[in-house]
């Protein structure tokens, strides 16, 4: 019953299909290594010929922030070596997407998993800690199918209940067992904590619900947990707002390039003013569905499919420029 249980969650959840995502990743493999080369030298060369290309060169410079030749140790293993591991699977596929499309003997490094470190050498990673002197860390879109959802929410904000809703895994991440103490059993905030982890209180453990169910809520709490609050792009797709403290890392949604209050609700890193702020956009919904508005318009940028791969082309292409001598 409990796999069935978890069956039919997946289906109503509103999360991307891992069954597609994988069949997908799977005939990629099939596609000769000569095609996806030819293939990415015509991307490539597509961009300069774009009347978004600006735009494009700015996204690429914001994820590869290296500025000058930076050659990886000779032992650092090349793009041919990228064998299909047994674990972490999306890092592999998401990124070999684009690796297929280069020279197998050009040397990179990748460090797959929630990355809150800046490497010693420049590396592709998912995220990286919003800190200076960061450029080492090259983000590119990887887990992509557990991040990146958007939804349809045709519910208007002020039909919507006008609490906050928080449900996350707690175990392990300090900001969410903070804010469990807090708000739990609270009347501004449904919380609950869907890691069953026996380490953490029995009564704040609570069912998985599906993104619709969240979406009932005025406002949902996008708190970070290994890394970046992996809900934050379906939140600003919908009409409902995210409430966070100012985000401490970043992936491929450049969430530091998010404006507070402007793009979303944010709080103190200690939640201390949650129900202030939540009582002053219940009581100015004109400014709350401008934040809301603002939202939509950033989240459109990444909803241009061919544009996230060429841009995504172009960190790999100068990344690999500036950490190979003889590419």
């Amino acid at each position: 019953m409990h796999t069935m249980n978890r069956f039919l969650y997946r289906i109503h959840s509103g999360k991307n299909s891992k069954l597609v995502y994988y069949l997908k990743g799977y005939l990629r493999q099939c596609v000769p290594a000569c095609i996806s080369r030819a293939y990415g030298r015509y991307m490539l060369h597509a961009i300069s010929h774009r009347t978004d290309k600006d735009y494009i060169q700015q996204r690429i410079d914001y994820y590869c922030q290296l500025q000058t030749v930076s050659p990886l140790p000779t032992a650092t293993p090349t793009l041919g070596e990228w064998r299909f591991p047994k674990k972490q699977k999306v890092y592999f596929f998401d990124s070999q997407e684009f690796t297929r499309c280069f020279n197998p003997l050009l040397h990179w490094q990748i460090l797959p998993g929630d990355i809150i470190h800046v490497p010693d050498y420049p590396t592709i990673v998912k995220s990286r800690p919003l800190i200076p002197n960061n450029e080492n860390s090259v983000l590119l879109k990887m887990d992509k199918v557990r991040h990146f959802i958007f939804v349809k929410d045709t519910t208007p904000f002020p039909d919507k209940l006008p609490t906050a809703i928080f449900r996350g895994k707690v175990a392990g991440k300090k900001e969410r067992i903070d804010f469990m103490q807090r708000y739990f059993g609270s009347t501004i905030c449904n919380c609950g904590d869907v890691s069953r982890d026996p380490k953490m209180p029995s009564e704040w453990q609570t069912p998985k619900l599906t993104i619709h169910d969240h979406l009932r809520y005025r406002y949902i709490l996008a708190l970070e947990g290994n890394d970046v609050a992996s809900n934050l792009k379906w939140i600003m797709s919908s009409n409902s707002i995210a409430v966070m403290p100012r985000p401490t890392c970043e992936t491929w949604f450049m969430e530091g390039t998010l404006v507070a209050n402007y793009h979303y609700i944010e709080i103190q890193s200690d939640f201390s003013d949650l129900e202030e702020r939540l009582h002053y956009y219940n009581t100015h919904l004109d400014e709350a569905e401008a934040i809301i508005e603002h939202a939509h318009q950033y989240v459109a940028a990444f909803k241009d499919e061919h544009r996230e791969r060429l841009i995504a082309l172009g960190v790999m292409d100068k990344y690999l420029r500036m950490t190979n001598d003889n590419q």
